[in-house]
């Protein structure tokens, strides 16, 4: 039986987690791409991954390359190319320079992987997702953006920090997109089954969304760079739901038209949005849609007019993405 093939595009810190994880789980074959000058660093990564193997026992093969040919056949390619923003730049300055770096690479994953499912974690992340999406030419439910599972792992992480209990008995649920555009959901929190608010006060409770809001801002102000372990364990997270179809409901960036009221009665004109859905082999499976109440909708609503601000301006400076 052909062994899966996982491409990642993209050897910085997120990108070379990503294959980290995907390695220590043998997941598939491994591609770990970059472009031509820092080839030497994409294949640099995939050897010191590759001398893991006999320590941790797994048989995935880890290559690095600059030449997108590597990806032929992959069953997953997840794109982590990008740059963050800098000091002084604007909104627009990042979704110029981003939407260039993702359109090229999404001109060459079509080119060359055109079967494969793709998991777009470069930022402003619903403005990349939509890019990647019109340039593919990709049907929607083969083109996912990764926030929801990293969002969600920090909220369950402080959560259980909290409560001095284990990670594995909290379950959470998010909506909307990342970071401040993060649309909580405590009445679907709970541990083991008990509904969080038997457990801890909404304070505290309010104090972990919080946290998990601004958790890369205040990993940045730690460590001076983006967070990686956890955004790789996200989206890997997800590229184990397709590859093994495991059917799992997790949170992504999915295409809604009618779900959620994002676009309702408008076909062809919704927008990728954060959303519970069903992974599997065949990307997203199918959308859940639970009912909002009260400022969950207002919330919810807000978040989704955020992201068509963000796909507005794609649309601005690059019109024949439209």
């Amino acid at each position: 039986m052909r062994r899966a093939k996982i491409s990642v595009i993209g050897a910085g810190n997120v990108g070379a987690t990503c294959a980290h994880w995907a390695a220590s789980k043998e997941l598939g074959d491994i591609v770990l791409l970059d472009i031509p000058e820092r080839e030497g660093v994409a294949k640099g990564k995939a050897l010191d991954l590759m001398q893991c193997a006999p320590i941790e026992r797994f048989d995935s093969a880890v290559i690095g390359t600059s030449d997108y040919k590597d990806i032929a056949n992959s069953d997953v390619v997840v794109i982590t190319a990008g740059l963050p923003r800098k000091p002084g730049m604007s909104r627009d300055d990042l979704i110029t320079t981003n939407v260039k770096i993702v359109r090229s690479v999404s001109e060459q994953v079509a080119k060359n992987a055109p079967g494969a499912v793709v998991i777009v974690v470069s930022n402003p992340l619903d403005a990349m997702v939509y890019t990647a999406w019109k340039t593919t030419g990709f049907p929607t439910h083969r083109i996912l953006g990764q926030a929801g599972c990293l969002d969600v792992a920090r909220f369950r992480c402080f959560l259980a920090m909290e409560l001095g209990c284990s990670v594995e008995d909290i379950q959470a649920l998010l909506l909307g997109g990342h970071g401040d555009d993060m649309v909580p959901l405590p009445r679907f929190t709970s541990v083991h089954g008990i509904p969080i608010s038997m457990l801890l006060s909404d304070e505290v409770v309010n104090k972990c969304m919080q946290r998990a809001k601004v958790g890369g801002g205040e990993i940045v102000q730690l460590m001076g760079t983006s967070a990686y372990y956890a955004p790789a364990s996200g989206t890997i997270q997800m590229v184990e739901a397709i590859i093994k179809d495991k059917n799992r409901i997790l949170p992504c960036a999915a295409y809604c038209e009618d779900a959620y009221g994002v676009a309702k009665g408008q076909k062809g004109a919704g927008y990728f949005v954060g959303v519970p859905c069903v992974i599997g082999s065949n990307g997203m499976e199918k959308i859940i849609e639970v009912d909002l109440v009260g400022d969950e909708r207002k919330l919810m609503d807000e978040s989704i007019s955020h992201v068509k601000d963000l796909v507005g301006a794609v649309r601005k400076i690059f019109p024949d993405l439209a």
